[in-house]
């Protein structure tokens, strides 16, 4: 069956309610199941911007025992990415790739499973082609940051708000944010999730309004989690 007649049936099998068991998938973190399931080896897909969001990607991947790689992104945060449960002992960082950069993430594709690229140029037509295809032979999942001509998934944060300073002054516990994903295929139906990214102790987690409450108590019984940036007034 094509990847598109696999999509096909599966949405198929969605509408009619049935379970479609996830096949070949990168683990993700629990809080951001709802959303992907997993990362779909040789599909790629594409993050609306840098931050949190990719790099929690790629700590569901290395938590689960995936090798993983990092091209182009020159701040990326390797605190940060640790903070958010990710193993940095299996993260590949290329940096500055320079004009060769498609010719490292080829290389990459044929050795990880997650491959984190953010591309000096916009990529379609045949590089986008002869990469996807060296992402399908080698069971490679590829993460954009930006705009990816055919990705099967897009993700953006729809709605981003950091909490925590009270009166202007104080520590910040964490970033509610809101998730969008939509894409192609099985995955053209829009799906959301409220998360925590990062909570009040660094992790990423669901924060629908029940675990606002949750996070509410536990913030009333004692102090609000570790000092992160402070706000004055």
């Amino acid at each position: 069956m094509t990847v598109r007649g696999r999509d096909q049936a599966e949405a198929a099998l969605a509408r009619a309610g049935f379970a479609v068991q996830p096949v070949e998938l990168v683990a993700v973190l629990p809080a951001l199941r709802t959303l992907l399931g997993g990362l779909r080896r040789g599909h790629v897909v594409a993050v609306d911007g840098m931050g949190a969001l990719p790099l929690a990607l790629l700590a569901g991947a290395t938590a689960a025992g995936a090798w993983t790689a990092v091209v182009g992104l020159s701040e990326f945060g390797v605190l940060a990415a640790a903070g958010l449960g990710a193993d940095l002992g299996r993260v590949v960082v290329v940096e500055e790739p320079g004009a060769q950069w498609a010719e490292v993430v080829a290389v990459l594709l044929t050795s990880v499973e997650v491959v984190l690229v953010r591309p000096p140029v916009q990529v379609g037509g045949q590089l986008s082609r002869r990469l996807v295809a060296l992402a399908r032979r080698h069971g490679t999942a590829l993460v954009c940051v930006g705009d990816w001509e055919g990705a099967q998934t897009r993700l953006r944060v729809a709605s981003s708000l950091w909490v925590g300073p009270e009166h202007g002054r104080g520590h910040l516990r964490g970033r509610r944010v809101k998730v969008e994903a939509y894409g192609r295929g099985a995955g053209a139906r829009p799906r959301s999730a409220w998360l925590w990214l990062p909570g009040p102790d660094g992790t990423v987690s669901g924060a629908d309004l029940e675990a606002l409450e949750t996070a509410d108590r536990a913030s009333a019984a004692g102090p609000a989690g570790p000092a992160g940036l402070e706000v004055a007034g």
